[in-house]
């Protein structure tokens, strides 16, 4: 039996110290007495908690502390429920590929993806003036076509930021719906050296496709031409804005160490329920350095026996879930003397 558990209730503890906020993606449950939730775990300025343990976490039905050795909690790997996509989408308009910022770029963008490639699939496309936006290093391709964004040809000198934006959007969503996991999450990097010149794409158009998606967005500008307003609005979980091109590694590095903590604050709690019969309320608290949090859900004990395994979760819906977008501002960058 599998079914998806009912969220009763999300609450914060406020009296024992800064506040953990637990967010429940989905939970399931099945015979013979197995319970898995898989959530977020962030503090109370949204920022990812990653590294927590099964020790860190304690659970309750109906408000009684379940044992850890009856319950036999665990962490399961996270990838056995959900998948992560990233797609980086770089301006190679001429301002760029007539500049000297470009072997910059191809550097970052290298190693941005061989960090995130740990952690989950990544691709790189580019953008001109150009209706359309470029390939360069598939979900599915190999590692080291990056290095193509060096011999890029800009067919159009403008820039259709916008419609790259909905455009690359639509790439992610359909990547994510050929995914195997029934959990897929998607974000989406926008580099930039200027503002929409092209005008093939409103600005509303552009926020309405992101608003349908439901991804997050960071943003990296370059130079004088770009403006924050702009930024803000393609960079809705975050944005860099940096005035030349020294600072281009350092930019990639602060989204990039972003993405992968907002990959790390996913959990998938599973464990043994001692009830048998009934319907029960389940409360699972989180307990790191003095911060505590807590989400509270219901479940079925109906048919519920021994011999159950924690490291075999109940399966998930197959549905695609995404995660409401992280809102963010602009993240404040320090280049040091390395970096330039």
């Amino acid at each position: 039996m599998q079914r998806t558990l009912f969220v009763s209730a999300l609450l914060l503890c406020v009296a024992c110290g800064p506040a953990l906020r637990l967010t429940l993606v989905q939970s399931a449950y099945k015979r013979p007495s197995n319970v898995a939730v898989f959530f977020t775990v962030d503090d109370r300025n949204g920022d990812p908690v990653p590294g927590l343990q099964a020790a860190d976490f304690r659970i309750y039905e109906d408000g009684q502390l379940v044992s850890v050795d009856e319950a036999q909690q665990t962490i399961v790997n996270p990838e056995v429920a959900a998948e992560h996509y990233t797609l980086l989408l770089v301006d190679m308009s001429g301002s760029v590929t007539a500049s000297d910022q470009v072997p910059a770029i191809v550097e970052a963008a290298q190693n941005f993806a061989s960090q995130l490639e740990g952690y989950q699939k990544v691709a790189v496309y580019a953008f001109d003036g150009s209706a359309e936006i470029f390939s360069i290093q598939g979900f599915r391709d190999s590692a080291g076509g990056i290095a193509r964004l060096g011999s890029f040809r800009t067919r159009d000198p403008s820039t259709n930021l916008y419609g790259a934006v909905v455009q690359a959007s639509e790439v992610l969503s359909r990547e994510l719906e050929r995914a195997n996991a029934p959990l897929r999450f998607g974000t989406l990097v926008v580099f930039t050296d200027g503002t929409d010149r092209a005008a093939r794409v409103s600005a509303q158009e552009m926020r309405q496709a992101l608003d349908g998606a439901g991804y997050d967005v960071f943003a990296i500008g370059v130079g004088n031409e770009i403006d924050e307003r702009t930024l803000d609005q393609v960079g809705r979980s975050g944005f860099v804005k940096i005035e030349d091109s020294a600072a281009i590694a350092a930019a990639f590095e602060a989204i990039t160490q972003r993405i992968i903590g907002y990959t790390q604050r996913f959990y998938l709690l599973s464990y043994c329920s001692p009830a048998r019969a009934g319907t029960h309320r389940v409360t699972i608290e989180a307990v790191s350095e003095g911060r505590t949090g807590r989400l509270d859900y219901e479940f079925d004990a109906t048919g519920f026996g021994p011999n159950c395994n924690p490291s075999q979760p109940p399966p998930f819906d197959t549905r695609r879930f995404q995660a409401p977008p992280t809102r963010g501002g602009r993240i404040e960058l320090r280049v040091s003397a390395s970096s330039r």
